[in-house]
């Protein structure tokens, strides 16, 4: 991968960790926010999918560089979920229910 198209990558990743850490901040104390790890699926499937698939078809990535991104893109998404389900268990221990 040349280096301009890895260095887009680096910001593009950077981007989907900036929206990860926003949408969690955005978590509702008392749970229930499911509904936003949807929405992150949402912007990363309306806005870096489409550049990322764009990259590869212009032989900028190759198949598997594109890949490897997007699983990075939808493992995030996982740790998201993951993370607004810890602090609903946490906040449900703290009500003791």
């Amino acid at each position: 991968m040349e280096e301009n198209v890895q260095r887009e990558v680096e910001t593009l990743k950077g981007m989907v960790l900036t929206w990860k850490r926003s949408y969690l901040g955005w978590a509702p104390s008392d749970g229930g926010g499911e509904f936003l790890a949807q929405e992150f699926l949402e912007e990363i499937e309306s806005y870096v999918y489409p550049y990322v698939r764009r990259m590869s078809e212009c032989d900028y990535l190759s198949g598997p560089e594109a890949k490897e991104f997007l699983d990075f893109c939808y493992n995030q998404v996982e740790v998201l979920r993951d993370a607004l389900r810890e602090a609903e268990g946490k906040e449900l221990h703290k009500r003791g229910e």
